[in-house]
C-alpha cells in the first residue's frame, strides 16, 4: 500500500505542476526525447514501459534495469530521419552496484549537420560570393543518469536525472534539467508499469546571441529572440505486458502503453481541455529466445483531408532481432515518424552487448519470467 500511495502522490504532484505551468509552457518541448531508443522498442511501436528489461530501460522505464541478466550491458543505436537529413544516435551502459541496485548512463543526440549560413552570401559590393557561406549544426543532447532498485520480488523502482543541452550553431543554446520516475509490478505472466516523465517539469534556459541575427531579423520583420525559460511538462504512461508460452520454444509477448498528457487538447484518440490520451501497442514473437519478430502501432490521429472529409492515420512499425550468441544481439526496425508525413520510412539498427552473467548470489532477476 505504501508503494501505491507513493505513486499516487507523485502523479498528483505532476498534475499540479502541469496545471500551474500551462500558461507559460509551450505544448511541445524537447520533442527529440519522445522519438524513442532501441530498434526493439521502435519495432513494437514504442510500447515498452512494462516490457523493457535491458539497458534501454534507462529511457523507457528505469525500473526495468533490474531485469538485466549480466553485470555489464552496452547498447548502441543509429537512425536517420527525413531522408537522412536528421540523425539520431544513442549510447547506453548499465551495471549492478550489488544484488538489489542497478545504475546506468545514457547519451542521446538528435541533430541536423552542415546547415548553410547564407547571411554573408552577398559581399559588400552586392556580388554573389559562395565562398562566404558558412555551415553550422543544430543538435539536441541528453545525458541520463539512472538508478534502479529491486524493492521486492514483485515491485521494481527506478529514476532518472537528465541533463539537456540544445544548440543552434553560434546563434542560441539551452541547458536544462529534469527527473523521471518509474515502477514495474510483476504478477505471474503479467507485468504492470508506470512511467512519470519530467515529473517536476524539465527546465530549459535559452541563451540567444541576438546580435548575430538582429539586422537580418529586422529587415525581414522577424521577432528578435530573447533569453527565456522553456518548460517540458510532466506526462504519465501506464502499461501492461502479457507473456504467453505457445510451446516450449515459441513465446509471444503483447504490450499496451497508455500515454497521458495534461497540457490541453491534442490530436489523439481521446482528448479534452485537460488531458489527452494516446495508446501504443506492440507484439513480439520469439523462437528459442534467439530470433524475434515484432510489430506495433502508435500515434493514432484524425486528419482533415483537402475535400473536408476526415480519415484516421497511424504510425505502423515492424522489426526483427537476432541473438548471435549469449553476448551479442542485433535489432532492426522499420518505422515512420507519423502516418500523415510524406517522408520515407526509416531503417533503425541497434546492437546490444552483454558481458559476465550474474553469479548465483545476485537476486536481480527474482520475480522475472525468463
Amino acid at each position: 500500500m505504501s508503494v501505491l500511495r507513493l505513486f499516487v502522490c507523485m502523479l498528483l504532484f505532476a498534475l499540479c505542476t502541469e496545471i500551474s505551468a500551462q500558461s507559460i509552457a509551450p505544448k511541445y518541448s524537447n520533442e527529440f526525447m519522445n522519438i524513442g531508443i532501441g530498434a526493439r522498442a521502435l519495432g513494437m511501436g514504442g510500447a515498452q514501459v512494462s516490457s523493457v528489461r535491458d539497458v534501454t530501460a534507462a529511457f523507457w522505464n528505469p525500473a526495468g534495469l533490474i531485469g538485466i541478466k549480466h553485470e555489464h550491458e552496452f547498447s548502441l543505436m543509429h537512425a536517420e530521419y527525413f531522408a537522412g537529413i536528421a540523425k539520431f544516435d544513442y549510447l547506453g551502459y548499465s551495471t549492478a552496484i550489488d544484488a538489489d541496485n542497478q545504475i546506468g548512463i545514457s547519451v542521446i543526440r538528435f541533430g541536423v549537420d552542415d546547415i548553410p549560413d547564407t547571411r554573408f552570401l552577398y559581399d559588400a559590393n552586392g556580388a554573389l560570393n559562395y565562398n562566404n557561406i558558412q555551415f553550422f549544426n543544430a543538435a539536441d543532447y541528453a545525458l541520463l543518469l539512472t538508478y534502479a532498485r529491486d524493492v521486492s520480488d514483485n515491485f521494481k523502482f527506478g529514476g532518472n536525472a537528465k541533463i539537456i543541452h540544445r544548440n543552434v550553431g553560434k546563434f542560441a543554446q539551452a541547458w536544462g534539467f529534469g527527473l523521471d520516475l518509474g515502477g514495474i509490478y510483476l504478477m505471474d505472466q503479467w507485468r504492470f508499469g508506470v512511467m512519470l516523465r519530467d515529473v517536476t517539469s524539465t527546465f530549459n534556459a535559452w541563451f540567444h546571441n541576438a546580435d548575430m541575427v538582429r539586422d537580418i531579423y529586422s529587415q525581414t520583420n522577424n521577432e528578435i529572440p530573447v533569453n527565456s525559460i522553456e518548460l517540458t511538462l510532466p506526462r504519465a504512461i501506464f502499461s501492461v505486458t502479457r507473456d504467453v508460452d505457445v510451446t516450449d520454444e515459441i513465446r509471444v509477448q503483447g504490450v499496451i502503453d497508455l500515454d497521458f498528457t495534461f497540457d490541453g487538447m491534442r490530436n489523439t484518440v481521446l482528448r479534452t481541455n485537460l488531458v489527452s490520451f494516446d495508446p501504443r501497442a506492440g507484439i513480439e514473437g520469439s523462437y528459442k529466445n534467439m530470433v524475434f519478430l515484432r510489430a506495433g502501432g502508435s500515434h493514432i490521429q484524425r486528419i482533415k483531408d483537402f475535400d473536408g472529409s476526415f480519415y484516421t492515420a497511424w504510425k505502423p512499425s515492424f522489426g526483427l532481432g537476432i541473438f548471435l550468441n549469449e553476448k551479442f544481439q542485433i535489432d532492426y526496425a522499420l518505422t515512420d515518424i507519423g502516418g500523415i508525413s510524406q517522408t520515407p520510412y526509416s531503417h533503425v539498427f541497434s546492437v546490444k552487448v552483454s558481458l559476465k552473467e550474474h553469479s548465483n548470489r545476485f537476486r536481480l532477476h527474482k520475480g522475472w519470467n525468463d
